[in-house]
């Protein structure tokens, strides 16, 4: 059933959707868009760590992205704005990673494949760590649901309703990480941050509960998949750019269905 590189290709995209769907939800309602950005550009220098040391590109981008994630909210609201410390940590981050990349002896790589992914090379071993992964990330999303949520809504009730917003938000940087590490060779570094953000946004329009949003931006995120996998397929284009195209197309058609909705 897996062989042919295509349908590994839709399972590969689908698990990453399926992951990246509750996480969105939150990087929308809070605000947090470059913050995913951030920690997906990171993850080429775990491209380049993982390289050096002889260890599984998965291992590598996992690491750094929680370091990239922890960084963030450890220096967050101690003398620097959040978005000049993200500009800074993403952008060093990401000239680190492509220079220290380019110094591999003996290695040849070509880096635009770790930047816009390559879906289509989606290995049997690749699968299975991108479907524990997505396992993983909506397990821990189901657990800690409601106690995110009340942290997002407001801080004060959810101390005074006996839940840590700083340890929420611990556990969102800790999903984020992992699903940057997953995705990386699907859609690419640069390409994540949308994977994550515009199914989520696409929804928000018309959805009525959070966890509607959720469950529309997973599927979303999975028809930009197959969608984007067709486009690339049937008109020779690049697969990770096409997912994200065909999301954007899912965002502007929801926004239009509910702008109309709201006129009538």
């Amino acid at each position: 059933m897996f062989d042919d590189f295509l349908v590994r290709a839709i399972f590969a995209g689908i698990g990453v959707a399926l992951a990246a769907a509750p996480l969105g939800c939150f990087v929308v309602w809070r605000r947090m868009a470059y913050f995913g950005d951030a920690t997906a550009h990171a993850a080429i220098l775990g491209v380049a760590f993982s390289l050096a040391f002889g260890l599984s590109i998965f291992i590598g981008t996992l690491t750094v992205a929680l370091a990239m994630a922890l960084t963030v909210t450890t220096l967050a609201g101690r003398g620097y704005a959040m978005d000049t410390l993200l500009g800074v940590l993403a952008h060093s981050a990401l000239a680190f990673g492509l220079v220290a990349v380019s110094l591999q002896q003996g290695i040849r790589i070509d880096p635009m494949s770790y930047l816009f992914g390559d879906i289509l090379a989606v290995s049997k071993s690749d699968l299975v760590v991108i479907w524990l992964g997505a396992i993983g990330v909506v397990a821990l999303m189901i657990w800690r649901w409601q106690g995110l949520l009340t942290s997002t809504l407001n801080p004060d009730l959810a101390y005074a309703s006996g839940i840590d917003p700083k340890r929420e938000q611990l556990v969102l940087t800790i999903g984020l990480a992992v699903v940057v590490a997953v995705a990386i060779k699907v859609v690419g570094a640069l390409l994540i941050g949308a994977l994550i953000v515009i199914p989520a946004a696409a929804t928000r329009a018309v959805t009525r509960s959070p966890e509607a949003m959720a469950a529309s931006a997973a599927l979303v995120g999975a028809a930009s998949a197959c969608g984007g996998l067709w486009l690339s397929y049937t008109m020779d284009t690049p697969a990770g750019p096409s997912i994200v195209c065909v999301a954007a197309m899912f965002f502007a058609a929801t926004n239009l269905v509910a702008r109309i909705g709201l006129t009538r």
